[in-house]
């Protein structure tokens, strides 16, 4: 497959541009950006999860195991959820809450 030159991005973009809308556009941008640095953390996730299950090339010696793990102190604050799992939650209670007042769905 060749290379694409300017004159051939800059064709694809005016395409772009007359199909969706000149609104659109940002919006898309800005939606792929933020699921591609999601996609990227996951899957930096996913290579520490790897690199810490590895074994190692050194030798350990063996040592007595305590019998429970320590307690973890109560002053550890939870994860704050991202904005998009906070938009979810809130979507959930309102369904709830309209499932309970007997109100239909919105659409």
């Amino acid at each position: 497959m060749p290379n694409l030159g300017p004159t051939e991005l800059i064709i694809i973009g005016l395409i772009l541009v007359l199909l969706f809308g000149a609104k659109k556009l940002p919006d898309a941008a800005r939606g792929l950006g933020r699921s591609l640095r999601i996609f990227k953390a996951e899957t930096s996730k996913l290579r520490d999860d790897d690199d810490a299950d590895a074994p190692t090339a050194t030798v350990v010696q063996a040592q007595p195991q305590p019998a429970a793990p320590a307690p973890q102190p109560l002053t550890t604050a939870a994860p704050v959820p991202s904005a998009e799992e906070q938009a979810r939650a809130l979507e959930e209670q309102a369904a709830r809450l309209r499932a309970q007042a007997g109100a239909p769905k919105p659409q």
